[in-house]
């Protein structure tokens, strides 16, 4: 997997969809989700397979109690979107831990 730098954003933009659908399908708070982008290491990439209709990316990071979480989002004016957000697979961990 190629990493590159997290793009620049002003904060967050959030859909209520979204902020519902990853606390039911995954135990994920917004505020988890937000924490794994200020906390270290941070893993950044794009995601051309979605990246059909607007540019996407993902990051493996970790929430403030060390949760580890991958992260799908877009950027919109400058203000990270998350799309998805759920606890790293083994895959996603090792290459997380590397």
């Amino acid at each position: 997997m190629e990493t590159i730098s997290l793009p620049e954003f002003e904060g967050f933009d959030w859909d209520q969809g979204n902020v519902e659908k990853n606390w039911l399908a995954h135990e994920v708070t917004h505020q988890e989700a937000e924490q794994a982008f200020f906390n270290r290491p941070l893993v950044v990439a794009d995601d051309p397979k979605h990246s059909l209709t607007e540019k996407r990316y993902f990051v493996l990071g970790q929430t403030d109690e060390d949760r580890p979480l991958f992260i799908a989002f877009t950027v919109r004016k400058r203000r990270i979107r998350v799309i998805s957000a759920r606890d790293m697979n083994k895959k996603e961990k090792k290459v997380y831990l590397s």
